[in-house]
């Protein structure tokens, strides 16, 4: 199955933060793809996040930018996450995230959630 992974999922992997045993339990053996923002990470953590995402098979894409656009303006959300909520919906795959405002706004619009 292919999942729709946000930024912030793979910052938490990366940084081992609370979260890490569920992403991971909850994406082994799965695609992901994952669009990246830029700022996510504080200068000195950039080095080891990278070596601990390059350790994830990832499937980068790009999504059509005017209709994600719409999508944050009807929602009042940020257009990076409408990007990943369209390629969600566009690909028909769940969404894992841990923004509850993206997990509002997929359920809004019929998209699964990965918890």
């Amino acid at each position: 199955m292919k999942i729709i992974a946000d930024t912030n999922t793979f910052i938490a992997v990366a940084l081992n933060e609370p979260e890490k045993d569920r992403i991971i339990r909850l994406t082994e053996g799965h695609d992901l793809i994952a669009m990246m923002k830029k700022s996510a990470l504080k200068k000195e953590e950039v080095a080891t996040a990278w070596e601990a995402v390059q350790q994830i098979p990832v499937d980068l894409r790009h999504t059509e930018i005017k209709s994600a656009l719409k999508l944050a303006i009807k929602y009042n959300i940020y257009a990076y996450d409408a990007y990943f909520l369209k390629c969600a919906d566009n690909l028909r795959s769940p969404l894992l995230t841990l923004d509850l405002g993206m997990k509002r706004v997929a359920r809004e619009i019929g998209i699964t959630i990965l918890e």
